[in-house]
């Protein structure tokens, strides 16, 4: 995997990020969601160092970065402070200006990272997500069930933290499968890598503070955005699982690019085949969707 990718952890102040990166060209930065780490990208970062200088990290509290100490208000794993992160990193590799793709809780801080770091992000591209004030604001017994994370993981510790102690498999294993993709995409070798990360106890529970955070901070700081209308500014591309839930949850509102409108004025974007982790289960197609977006 990643063949000719450069593997090293960089120190970006407050904690420190492990990143794979590789390529020549324009910068890319490619942002996981849970439960997996930069591995996501396994099928697309080398295809895509082809045009781009490809970064790939591990968030904070995820895979191998660090999992600096919370707080009370779980501020340290605000996507505020993990796109902060993101920005630090990418000046460490001499990138001043980027563009930025997130999948799941990655694009959560891809965009926080578009709305705090306007003149830091070239393009923004946000895969099967809508903004986190929108899906809770619009949450229903769908997002409760089907993508139980959301208020699973937010519960107060420590709970959430002892039942992945319990079975980290049994979580990798429920998402992987659950959420419309084709098992056969993840082999045991990923799955394994993804569980693996899952077993420290210190990434459980700031996996958990970021969920936490997710429902309490992020949710204001999106509510807060939408009163003082700030947009991204940055062209920005929305792709979603067809069929999935956000391919049929939001019709009274136009669908997700209708919710991302009200986000982003320049967007476009449409639906992928492979459930909710399309980019490990669909690669050409998500590749396809973002080399043409990036090189636009």
């Amino acid at each position: 995997m990643f063949e000719g990718f450069q593997h090293e952890v960089i120190d970006v102040g407050v904690t420190t990020i492990a990143v794979r990166s590789g390529g020549a060209g324009a910068p890319v930065l490619l942002l996981h969601g849970f439960p997996e780490t930069h591995v996501m990208w396994h099928r697309m970062a080398p295809a895509l160092a082809e045009d781009f200088a490809v970064v790939c990290p591990d968030l904070r509290g995820y895979g191998a970065s660090g999992t600096p100490p919370s707080t009370p208000d779980h501020a340290p794993y605000a996507k505020s402070a993990m796109a902060a992160d993101m920005v630090a990193l990418m000046q460490r590799l001499g990138f001043e200006r980027f563009s930025v793709v997130g999948h799941d809780r990655g694009g959560r801080v891809a965009y926080r990272l578009a709305l705090d770091h306007t003149t830091r992000v070239e393009k923004l591209a946000v895969l099967d997500v809508i903004p986190t004030g929108e899906a809770l604001d619009r949450a229903d017994a769908r997002l409760a069930l089907a993508y139980w994370p959301w208020s699973l993981l937010a519960q107060p510790e420590p709970l959430p933290e002892q039942l992945i102690a319990a079975g980290p498999e049994v979580f990798v294993d429920a998402a992987l499968d659950g959420w419309g993709s084709d098992p056969e995409a993840f082999p045991d070798e990923i799955r394994g890598l993804y569980i693996d990360a899952l077993r420290d106890p210190a990434t459980a529970h700031a996996i958990c503070e970021e969920y936490r955070a997710a429902a309490t901070l992020d949710y204001e700081a999106d509510r807060c955005d939408r009163v003082a209308g700030r947009q991204v500014e940055a062209p920005t591309l929305v792709l979603w699982a067809a069929p999935g839930p956000l391919d049929c949850w939001y019709q009274d509102a136009a669908g997700p690019l209708g919710i991302w409108r009200a986000w982003a004025p320049d967007v476009a974007g449409h639906s992928l085949s492979g459930g909710h982790f399309f980019p490990e289960a669909n690669p050409e197609g998500t590749l396809g969707a973002l080399r043409a977006f990036l090189q636009s």
